[in-house]
């Protein structure tokens, strides 16, 4: 039976919502629509009365490709929901925020994805899951990601012949650096001697400036690099980066104004070096990092290049072992980047320590929500937020903030 619904809401999934509540995908709030409901879902959706704010996808795969949600509402929109995600988060908390203007990538800014790729009678096809689905939707006009990973496409169906079993589908990551693509492939056949000839041949013949193969190294070219302030990292494979230059830029910018006049800053969850080489061009740094293989990358970056101010880094994880109020009290800022899941214990400790200033960048507005309350319950001040949009069209939203205490 076919029902009518008026979307009230958009969820944090970016479905439209009705009261009930009934979950429907590609609509937006104001909408009028019907479709068949199935528990709380609403399946063959239509729309009756579409939003102002209702565009054109511009994408030739949405919505069959499952890479991108929201298509199909104005960049407008697609700014302001997209704050009101994080405010809301706060409100939950009993938190009012002073918000920035968001910041949105540009469309094909992408600079790393994650491909599916598998072989098939024909030959492979490369791209992404369709919506809730294993299916893989072949993507050659993908409108996220940047031309030069759209031009490494073919190369990444030449592994998939090479290198995918049948019955298994590839995991391709493509990392776009400054001196070219560089891929790092997942669940691919054991590499075996000619095997590896003819991976390294792949790697040669569409310019891949680095391949490998699992934890197994094919080939290095040329160095993988990446810029941080004066320096160039050379990341490990499958290191975590920024989305977008211009993301990470956004997010270096606002960080590096709220450390202004710090001597000492401490970067915590550091990566390879995102804020803390950035940094190291005014301040004395000292980044760590729960992953060894990434705070080598970034000592290695620092050793070669000169004009940076002191920067010290050790490997610890930070869920087991936060850095102490103690330690903490010889910074005079804190960075920190967290994975997902916040840093509850590390945000703990800071409370004790009373540094000045804190710059937390976040991936999620929940845990981000979370940690702010600690630090406004133990003296804080939020001086901002922003929402900057790395993932243009999904639900997904990074946030970069500044906190302070007297």
């Amino acid at each position: 039976m076919t029902e009518d619904f008026t979307i009230v809401r958009l969820g944090h999934q970016g479905d439209g919502i009705a009261d009930g509540p009934v979950f429907a995908p590609y609509t937006l709030p104001g909408e009028r629509v019907k479709g068949q409901r199935q528990g709380q879902s609403l399946r063959d959706v239509k729309i009756l009365e579409p939003s102002s704010d209702r565009v054109k996808a511009p994408c030739q795969h949405f919505p069959a490709c499952g890479g991108c949600q929201l298509q199909h509402a104005s960049d407008s929109f697609l700014q302001d929901w997209k704050t009101s995600v994080v405010r809301s988060a706060l409100i939950a908390r009993g938190i009012e925020a002073t918000f920035l203007p968001t910041h949105t990538s540009p469309a094909q800014s992408r600079r790393r994805a994650t491909l599916s790729a598998k072989r098939t009678k024909k030959g492979a096809m490369v791209g992404f899951h369709a919506p809730g689905s294993d299916v893989v939707i072949e993507t050659p006009g993908c409108q996220l990601l940047h031309p030069d990973l759209i031009r490494a496409l073919p190369a990444v169906e030449d592994l998939a012949r090479v290198g995918a079993s049948r019955k298994q589908t590839l995991s391709v990551m493509l990392t776009l650096s400054e001196a070219g693509v560089d891929a790092c492939v997942l669940n691919g056949k054991p590499i075996e001697t000619q095997m590896l000839m003819e991976l390294a041949g792949i790697a040669e013949r569409h310019d891949l400036v680095r391949l490998y193969w699992g934890d197994e190294p094919v080939v290095t070219r040329r160095a993988p690099s990446q810029r941080f302030g004066m320096a160039e990292v050379t990341p490990p494979p499958g290191a975590f980066l920024q989305a977008t230059i211009d993301g990470q830029t956004a997010l270096q910018t606002d960080v590096r104004n709220s450390v202004a006049g710090a001597k000492r800053v401490i970067d915590l969850f550091a990566g390879c070096g995102t804020f803390a080489l950035d940094l190291a061009s005014e301040h004395d740094v000292h980044a760590v990092e729960g992953s060894e293989p990434m705070i080598a990358a970034l000592d290695q970056a620092r050793r070669k290049t000169p004009g940076l101010h002191q920067v010290t880094s050790e490997t610890r994880d930070l869920f087991r072992r936060p850095l102490m109020p103690d330690e903490l009290k010889a910074f005079d800022a804190v960075v920190l980047d967290p994975p997902r899941v916040g840093a509850e214990a590390q945000i703990g400790e800071i409370c004790g320590s009373n540094v000045p200033v804190v710059a937390y960048v976040s991936c999620n507005p929940v845990t981000f929500a979370r940690d702010a309350e600690m630090l406004i319950a133990h003296g804080y001040t939020l001086d901002h937020v922003m929402a900057v949009d790395q993932f243009k069209w999904s639900s997904h939203v990074e946030i970069v903030s500044k906190f302070s205490i007297k």
